[in-house]
């Protein structure tokens, strides 16, 4: 009996592209949650509205920083492995200012200039500490006076880091050769990709206007609520078909990455909202009360997760964050300890140096943690 290419049923406008491998798990996801969303009464209609709240309030201001971001980065691309390679004594410092960049794309170069020889294991270690991936894209969005401190805080613990590492450990992971694609090559700029920044545009409009306190009911004579359904539902679509896992290939154009990687971080938003909007509405869980009583523990849990490859749990616990469940101590462990996207290539590429790098980064983690808990236990709650 021969096996149906379930990979090559993908309708208009999802079809044109080169598939990727079917994700019956995604697929899955995206089912749930639409059943959740056209659930009749009250529960369906909450979630409508949390939906609608996770596309307004978070995706859109992630899509306009990605788009701003990768459209710089196209047009000032050059080399930045090479260049580190010159950097000498400033590999560090360069790199550890890759990673603080908001996504994993600085990370990742680092990555692969140090598996091709032409960094420390020091600059690694710098970079990984300093990255905190996609997550800093919605605290960017939803709380910048955080990120404004937590960023330059993980760029100079990624500095003292790396110099110590270089300083005081003689062994080399490198491997032996060997490279690995990041991410498969999209291609040209694609239908939903243009339907998505529809989508944005409007919904940054009216996220921007909550900001200064305005509410809009309708833009563009839409209604406000269809635009963010029709954004958040495209985000699932592009999702549920991607090619790509999380992060994209810096080949393809900034239209197309901003629309993959948003699709991405807002399936981890939309499912913190609704976690957490459910538990206290249907559970009776008072999530912030419950992770105020295990305080003392919550920066070790927040460097724990930190383990995790891939940026959705870190996505996760930011958006705890922003809802007031966690501290910025808990917060600060897990952005200090996290490495985004760039441990998957960094597995791929180096593995012993990734598995190592993600110690390393936890020490200062856990003392940035605690210092905060112990002695600003207040700061930016």
């Amino acid at each position: 009996m021969t096996t149906p290419d379930l990979t090559r049923t993908i309708p208009a406008p999802f079809a044109g592209i080169r598939p990727g491998p079917f994700r019956p798990r995604r697929l899955v996801l995206v089912a749930a949650l639409s059943a959740l969303a056209l659930a009749p009464g009250e529960f369906g209609a909450l979630t409508r509205q949390l939906m609608q709240d996770a596309f307004v309030q978070v995706s859109a201001f992630v899509a306009a920083t990605l788009l701003l971001f990768y459209g710089l980065e196209k047009l000032f691309r050059f080399d930045m492995g090479s260049a580190m390679g010159r950097a000498r004594g400033m590999q560090v410092p360069f790199a550890a200012l890759l990673g603080a960049t908001p996504g994993c794309g600085g990370a990742v170069v680092v990555v692969a200039a140090y598996a091709s020889g032409k960094v420390s294991f020091g600059a690694v270690v710098a970079t990984l500490t300093a990255t905190m991936g996609d997550a800093a894209f919605l605290l960017l969005a939803t709380r910048p006076d955080a990120a404004l401190v937590l960023l330059p805080m993980q760029f100079a613990a990624g500095i003292l880091t790396g110099w110590a590492i270089d300083r005081f450990v003689t062994v080399d992971y490198r491997p032996q050769g060997g490279a690995c694609e990041i991410a498969p090559r999209i291609g040209a700029l694609r239908a939903r990709d243009l339907a998505y920044l529809a989508a944005t545009l409007p919904g940054l409009a009216v996220g921007a206007a909550q900001i200064g306190g305005v509410t809009l009911d309708h833009i563009l004579g839409l209604p406000v609520a269809w635009i963010a359904l029709a954004g958040i539902f495209t985000g699932l679509a592009i999702w549920a078909v991607s090619p790509v896992s999380a992060m994209t290939n810096p080949a393809d154009g900034p239209v197309t990455r901003m629309a993959e990687e948003t699709s991405f971080i807002s399936v981890w938003v939309v499912i913190a909202y609704l976690t957490y909007d459910f538990a206290a509405a249907y559970a009776g869980l008072d999530l912030k009360a419950l992770f105020q009583s295990i305080a003392p523990v919550l920066p070790l849990i927040g460097a724990a997760i930190g383990f995790i490859p891939g940026c959705g749990p870190q996505v996760l616990v930011a958006t705890l964050y922003v809802n007031g469940a966690i501290p910025f101590s808990a917060l600060a462990a897990n952005a200090i300890s996290n490495d985004g996207d760039a441990l998957f290539p960094a597995i791929a590429l180096a593995p012993r140096a990734a598995i190592m790098a993600t110690v390393f980064s936890t020490v200062p983690a856990l003392i940035v943690a605690y210092g905060l808990h112990l002695f600003a236990p207040g700061f930016l709650n």
